[in-house]
């Protein structure tokens, strides 16, 4: 695993050494930060279910304020750390190990997200529960993006949530969703199933 650009660019990260996590491949991380680019910089973003931190760190290269990563699992939580302190990345990070419900309710009432990260274990996710529990802290204009198996599609809405556009990489599937009624999906594109 790579940070692929900014300012930590080339900076190999380490991988999980236990059965379980699935680190987002690097086909998936570039797609998903070449569509996400020009709402980067200076954003306050949420990692959850983090697992190495490398969502996160590649958001803090490319310019990120702000990233709150969260894990249940305390392994996860310990790679994320070292993976920050080997980027230098500590200083714009917190990083909270707990269930990503309680997570959340843990943080303060007023804290808002441009960019929500969502990179749940494929199996057995609660999609709907977790896009609900994520709702409340997406900011104004800003954008959650789940991490899915190709072949189980998130829904098309969920609660004030809409998905804007759908990107297919690999055997990944990444959903963007919106505030209903908060305008075009992120780079402009429609939301449509394809390699980006």
């Amino acid at each position: 695993m790579r940070v692929i650009a900014g300012l930590y660019r080339r900076r190999v990260l380490q991988a999980p050494t236990w059965e379980g996590l699935r680190p987002t491949a690097d086909r998936v991380k570039e797609t998903l930060f070449n569509i996400l680019a020009p709402r980067v910089e200076r954003a306050r973003v949420l990692d959850g279910f983090c697992g190495s931190g490398a969502l996160g760190i590649e958001a803090l290269s490319r310019g990120a304020a702000h990233v709150t990563f969260v894990d249940a699992d305390a392994r996860a939580v310990e790679l994320a750390r070292a993976n920050l302190a080997h980027c230098g990345a500590l200083e714009g990070s917190v990083v909270i190990r707990g269930d990503y419900a309680a997570a959340l309710r843990r943080l303060p009432p007023d804290a808002r997200f441009d960019i929500i990260l969502l990179d749940p274990p494929y199996r057995g996710a609660d999609v709907e529960g977790i896009l609900a529990d994520s709702a409340p802290r997406l900011a104004g204009g800003g954008t959650i993006v789940f991490e899915h198996a190709r072949k189980a599609p998130t829904p098309d809405r969920s609660g004030d949530l809409v998905c804007v556009r759908r990107v297919a990489a690999g055997d990944s599937g990444l959903a963007f969703y919106a505030g209903a009624g908060a305008g075009e999906a992120p780079s402009g594109g429609v939301a449509q199933a394809g390699d980006d």
